[in-house]
């Protein structure tokens, strides 16, 4: 049973591991937001955007989306996935865009990606400059307080004649500003197993530190971790959306 660090490049597994994720759901609940706390503009930005599943359920809806990533293989996808928007290689604690927005987003807890306390402050100083006054930034976010290490999330499918098991868990030691992203993934195939196995750091903040990063800049909302419902967050889960107004 072969087992390596997996890839750096995630973008030919991406789509598998994000199988079971409802994009659809999730846009819809960020549109809402918008019209509800936003400017109801369609000047969208997602951040950290991967193959771009997210871009194109606001673009069918009607916003004119572009999508920024460190990734390129992961950029190309989601250029052939939207043709229409525009894509940028650029780091998401350091970005520049051509005009003011009024919608950025960053789903699937990628603000964690800042990596450290210092570089997810600069994330939020770019966001606020990119954004018009009124403007949204709207993402989700796991507080480092309620992380339980023991807990994996999981799920199988079967593709191009493989079964595909994948895995993933938060991993935080308790102190400091960082914690791990934990992968796990399984290909069974002609009944040979391969295993990848890697981590990511990732930031860690409590939500407590996060509303302090985040409230020089934005009048803050914290709603619970509903795509279905939009409900004020209850102030004991470790799951979190953001909801964000520029001042």
């Amino acid at each position: 049973m072969p087992s390596n660090a997996i890839y750096t490049d995630l973008s030919g597994y991406y789509d598998l591991m994000c199988a079971d994720i409802d994009y659809s759901a999730q846009s819809r609940s960020v549109q809402r937001l918008q019209q509800l706390l936003g400017n109801g503009g369609r000047g969208h930005l997602d951040l950290a955007c991967g193959t771009g599943a997210h871009i194109r359920h606001f673009l069918d809806a009607g916003f004119q989306s572009s999508g920024l990533d460190i990734n390129q293989p992961m950029l190309d996808k989601a250029q052939v996935r939207c043709p229409e928007a525009q894509f940028s290689l650029q780091d998401m604690c350091d970005f520049r865009v051509s005009e003011p927005l009024d919608l950025i987003t960053c789903f699937l807890y990628s603000i964690h990606y800042s990596a450290s306390i210092e570089r997810l402050r600069a994330c939020i100083a770019s966001a606020h400059s990119a954004l018009v006054t009124g403007g949204l930034f709207c993402f989700n976010a796991v507080d480092k307080q309620q992380i339980d290490n023991g807990s994996w999330v999981s799920h199988n499918l079967r593709h191009a004649d493989s079964l595909f098991s994948f895995s993933s868990g938060w991993h935080y030691s308790g102190e400091g500003e960082q914690q791990l992203l934990k992968l796990h993934i399984e290909k069974t195939a002609a009944n040979e197993k391969h295993v990848w196995r890697d981590e990511h750091p990732m930031v860690a903040v409590s939500f407590g530190e996060l509303i302090g990063l985040l409230a020089p800049y934005f009048e803050v909302q914290v709603l619970e971790h509903d795509y279905e419902r939009l409900l004020p967050w209850d102030g004991v889960s470790g799951n979190a959306l953001f909801a964000c107004v520029k001042i």
